[in-house]
């Protein structure tokens, strides 16, 4: 057996050496992270819209002005849709108010009511103003911890300011990244023996379908599903339709988390509003017509399957990346897993074509 010549030592000793260092960097450095992360996913959403106005003959200097100031103007139009939409149905809840009250008090137990005082609607709807006044009271009282803390923190260290500059100057970093993209990946391959080359750029396809295949497939169907979470709810009657809506299509993006919020949030609605089982059950019907459709005709159409988890080991690695990692474990769950099954694939092959596997 061949022993490791000593220049192949010195790399691998230098390449731990850089992985140990990148480490302790991340660790002592999560918030500039975690913006570069931010401003990296963008860019990798954005950038196939690039290259696509290049090969049409546009300068890539102005293929990426085009793509910020249209996605500037998707954002500020889809804001303003949201908030002209939640203050309507925020006008409608005052009005149901009363109504709300009515049902509550119709449905809470008896013994409910004896403890906490309330014989009546009125005296509900009086308790509700009381503690509503209680919270606008005392809500100055507890942030004045919070307060103390972050002007301990502002006038002890500058790292909170220079966090907040960091996510000011997103859009700073999503240009030089849009721009300088292909010079990344140039200057990555060069760093590949000529003979691996092929194989790395293999896998980097692979990779890049998997990873495309969710980013960009995911966020296309979590907007699907918010119109038609949003209409739905809407058509049925619910208040606060497009909020829910919205927020249980958004909230997709985490595999099954959506869906709970929404059902949750659109039968308590719809309990408060209508107090019968009618309205709650087709909220029920509503969300699982539009998971069938998502899984029967959505995702498979525009996602695909180029991620091709299994719905059990997506589960898991949702369970086991929220329980390391808390939510940003959740989100990248599924493409970090989805990534590695790529590599498992690989070495899956290398084991049945390796000479331990095919000898008798």
């Amino acid at each position: 057996m061949k022993f490791m010549t000593k220049s192949t030592k010195i790399l691998l000793f230098t390449v731990m050496l850089l992985i140990i260092l990148a480490s302790a960097l991340l660790y002592y450095s999560s918030a500039v992270f975690l913006q570069l992360f931010i401003a990296f996913t963008l860019a990798y959403i954005l950038n196939p819209i690039v290259e696509y106005l290049e090969r049409k003959g546009v300068k890539r200097l102005v293929g990426i002005l085009i793509v910020l100031l249209m996605t500037v103007f998707v954002c500020v139009g889809f804001t303003s849709f949201f908030v002209i939409s939640i203050t309507g149905e925020f006008s409608s809840i005052q009005l149901n108010l009363p109504a709300y009250i009515q049902h509550l008090y119709e449905v809470a137990p008896v013994p409910i009511k004896k403890y906490l005082g309330v014989e009546s609607p009125d005296k509900l709807a009086l308790r509700l103003n009381e503690l509503l006044q209680q919270v606008r009271s005392t809500a100055p009282d507890l942030l004045k911890p919070l307060l103390a803390l972050l002007r301990k923190a502002l006038t002890s260290t500058v790292g909170v300011l220079l966090a907040l500059l960091g996510y000011m100057i997103i859009p700073v970093y999503l240009f030089y990244l849009l721009f300088d993209l292909p010079k990344f990946k140039s200057i990555l391959e060069s760093f590949v023996p000529e003979r691996f080359r092929p194989t790395y750029k293999n896998k980097l396809a692979e990779v890049d379908a998997v990873l495309s295949g969710f980013i960009r497939g995911q966020l296309s169907v979590c907007a699907i599903l918010a119109l038609l979470y949003s209409v739905g709810l809407y058509a049925i009657g619910i208040d606060l339709a497009v909020a829910i809506g919205t927020l249980a299509g958004v909230t997709f993006i985490i595999p099954y988390v959506g869906t709970i919020i929404g059902i949750c949030l659109s039968v308590a609605m719809a309990l408060l509003k209508y107090n019968d089982i009618l309205h709650p059950l087709l909220c029920l019907a509503w969300f699982g017509f539009v998971q069938l459709l998502e899984g029967a005709i959505i995702s498979p159409k525009i996602v695909g399957d180029t991620v091709g988890l299994h719905p059990l080991i997506a589960i898991l690695s949702l369970l086991i990346g929220g329980q390391i990692f808390g939510i940003i474990g959740m989100l990248l769950a599924v493409p970090v897993t989805a990534v590695l099954q790529v590599f498992l694939h690989s070495l899956g092959e290398y084991y049945r074509n390796s000479a331990f596997y095919r000898e008798e």
